[in-house]
């Protein structure tokens, strides 16, 4: 993209990580239309603009390794502020405290989201990824994904299911909730680590596999940790990548999920955990 491209010429992910510093440790953001879900914004690029957030920061060491994000509220449609605050600096290591406040139409300030977040300096040492990635046919070979689920963010992912697709059939038939898939941005555009961040959350809620049934549900903690360098990322460019996730353990209104991204090259890319609300 060219330093020149106006606003409307930038890739909808990049619109959506546009914010703008308003004073120390502080960023104007808004929740974009483009990543619009049922009663509020993708959950994903929330966490994004979280990641996003940090790395912009003037001070920030490294690069991010981790970040979690809590939703403790929905997000709604108006400006709001980020505040990125690096709570400690070591050596080698930095830790963030992030907050995502909004004001409602009485003009009282409320915190709808809480984050925290590490990053670092990346050291030579020995690495090794235990959690192979599965052999699968290639994204080129797998027909993309259509459903009856109709919300905007969807239209910003292409995704090729391989397995544990969106159910055809709302039966209340249970079925293991493993899901692997190839994704990427739509229309294509090269992976960072913002985007990674986001794609950690791409999958329908495990629960609906599970069941077979659409209950409310809703993200209420995800933590993403970021395996990949700057290197492994640029090597994916705009390919897809592979996308799986799981769940845990469903009881009492809650149930987790696990997650993988790895490179089309097989390289672990990130690894994530969520805990999901849902209602009976």
């Amino acid at each position: 993209m060219s330093e020149l491209s106006t606003p409307s010429e930038r890739h909808a992910f990049d619109r959506a990580m546009a914010m703008e510093a308003t004073g120390q440790n502080q960023y104007a953001a808004q929740a974009s239309q483009d990543y619009w879900n049922m009663v509020g914004p993708y959950g994903g690029i929330t966490a994004a603009q979280v990641a996003q957030a940090v790395l912009q920061h003037p001070q920030r060491l490294g690069d991010l390794v981790a970040v979690t994000v809590n939703y403790a509220g929905a997000v709604g449609e108006q400006p709001y502020v980020i505040e990125a605050i690096p709570a400690r600096t070591n050596r080698s290591t930095q830790h963030w405290i992030i907050t995502l406040r909004e004001q409602d139409a009485e003009g009282q300030w409320s915190t709808t989201t809480t984050a925290t977040a590490m990053t670092a300096v990346a050291r030579d040492t020995w690495s090794d990824d235990e959690y192979a990635m599965p052999e699968v046919p290639p994204s080129s070979t797998v027909e993309r994904y259509t459903t009856d689920f109709r919300v905007e963010w969807l239209n910003r992912y292409n995704i090729r299911p391989l397995l544990g697709g969106y159910p055809t059939a709302w039966d209340g038939a249970s079925s293991p909730s493993l899901t692997r898939m190839w994704v990427s941005d739509e229309p294509p555009r090269p992976l960072d680590v913002p985007a990674l961040t986001s794609l950690c959350d791409v999958f329908f809620p495990r629960i609906w596999l599970r069941r077979a049934k659409r209950v409310p549900v809703g993200t209420v903690s995800l933590t993403v940790y970021v395996h990949a360098s700057a290197e492994q990322l640029a090597a994916v460019g705009s390919q897809p990548v592979l996308a799986q996730a799981q769940g845990q353990g469903f009881r009492d209104g809650f149930f987790d999920q696990t997650a993988q991204i790895w490179s089309p090259q097989g390289v672990l890319l990130a690894t994530s955990h969520q805990l999901v609300y849902y209602k009976e």
